[in-house]
């Protein structure tokens, strides 16, 4: 064309989680029975709702106003009854006017990487999740500037690192905390959390702190809100009901704004992530409607737990699999449904392989794995695909530098579940071996 259409960002925009399903999908025309162990949907992978929650749904279907706009910040009483939850943490307070509703979390994180301006970097955590990081580093065109979760230390977070990051480069604003993590299932302690505050504090940052799996911790762990210890430090904190209901195919998810009249800077810049929703009238109102009501319903806690606990089970059944395998570093899930391996510095190679016996099946991972850019670990997950089935991501497409795997935890049959992950555990070694 006569002008450059493609913006600065473009090549900063992937999604490994979803660009390995078009891998596993041709592999299943040829023969190959898939496990999807890819993507963090727990619907997708045989979570039942419950009939109180579609009775719930199917009674707002019923009303014609589900059927109508809402407010462009979202429905009031549903905004309300989050800031009684926020508020009865004991830390920030907040009121409706404080919330944001969006067309899911992906739509919140491209506004507000998207709106900030081009030169102000967020930092954020490596490995990290995929939707912030591209977001974050197309809108600069630049890679994503990180701080280090440290697989040697439960994947917490390297608080000499962070500062480090932000004391030498002052084009970074804000940080990002995930929390409870994706992809690594890390869960903070509130030291952490209030040593990150500290930092942002110290530097004059902003905090964006991504919480949608926030109510799944299990293994004993504790973790806070940012809420409770973000003081005086503005914020922006992401919430949604995708993992928790759960309910992904809503597009249902909020940010919450913490001392949003704290900086003048900051104020204007969550008012234009205000009027760029504006401009777009509102987001879903069926969602929004079934809310509260669904959260208050007396069956939700003990369908929840129930969800957790499995949960809980499946992260030690997934540990005790992998944990003394020879040749990589295996941290126990305690939170949302996640589990990252890390393959130990120098053991994989542009050589190792595993047997696939069906031909077409073979020759498709060979074309694949001698492709230009392509990293030690996508060669791993390939082959593992090709020669089991079972569909994992690699680590180094989450902006890190480590190689390995992320799978998830959300398999219902405990069965199924135990077969995976010692199909996972036998060619981790057979695979390092070859």
């Amino acid at each position: 064309m006569r002008t450059n259409i493609v913006h600065i960002g473009a090549g900063e925009l992937t999604y490994e989680i979803r660009n390995i399903v078009n891998v596993g999908m041709k592999l299943q025309k040829l023969g190959v029975n898939t496990n999807w162990e890819n993507i963090g949907d727990p619907v997708a992978k045989g979570e039942k709702i419950p009939a109180w929650m579609k009775e719930i749904v199917s009674d707002l279907v019923m009303q014609d106003a589900t059927y109508a706009y809402c407010p462009t910040r979202g429905m009031l009483d549903t905004r309300e009854f989050i800031a009684r939850q926020t508020n009865s943490y004991g830390g920030v307070q907040i009121d409706a006017e404080d919330i944001l509703f969006f067309n899911g979390l992906g739509d919140a994180i491209t506004k507000i990487f998207g709106f900030l301006k081009r030169t102000a970097r967020v930092v954020v955590p490596t490995p990290s999740y995929t939707t912030h990081s591209s977001a974050e580093a197309a809108h600069a065109g630049d890679r994503p500037v990180t701080y280090i979760l440290d697989p040697e230390n439960h994947w917490y977070p390297d608080l000499d690192d962070l500062e480090k990051r932000i004391k030498y480069n002052p084009a970074v604003a804000g940080i990002l905390i995930i929390n409870p993590d994706n992809p690594t299932g890390a869960v903070y302690p509130e030291s952490i959390l209030r040593g990150m505050v500290n930092i942002a504090r110290r530097y004059d940052l902003f905090i964006i702190c991504d919480e949608v799996y926030h109510n799944i911790v299990y293994n004993g762990k504790k973790t806070a809100p940012i809420a409770k210890v973000i003081g005086d430090v503005p914020a922006i904190v992401m919430r949604g009901i995708s993992k928790e209901m759960p309910w992904p195919g809503s597009r249902c998810g909020w940010i919450e704004v913490y001392n949003g009249h704290n900086d003048p800077l900051f104020e204007q810049y969550v008012a234009s992530i205000l009027n760029s929703k504006m401009v777009e009238v509102c987001s879903t109102t069926l969602p929004q409607k079934a809310l509260p009501i669904i959260i208050s319903h007396p069956e939700y806690p003990a369908y929840l737990q129930e969800r957790i606990d499995r949960y809980e089970k499946y992260s030690n059944i997934a540990y005790e699999a992998l944990k003394d395998l020879d040749g990589v570093i295996v941290n126990r899930t305690n939170g949302a449904f996640y589990m990252s391996v890390v393959f130990e510095k120098g053991r994989l190679t542009h050589n190792q392989t595993l047997p696939i016996e069906i031909d077409e099946v073979r020759k498709e991972i060979e074309q694949l794995v001698v492709k230009p850019g392509s990293s030690l670990d996508k060669r791993f997950v390939y082959y593992l695909l090709g020669s089991t089935g079972v569909c994992v991501v690699p680590l180094s497409s989450f902006a890190t530098e480590l190689q390995g795997f992320r799978v998830t935890l959300l398999e219902r049959d405990e069965d199924t579940f135990r077969s995976i992950f010692e199909t996972i555990a036998e060619n981790i070694t057979a695979y390092l071996n070859s």
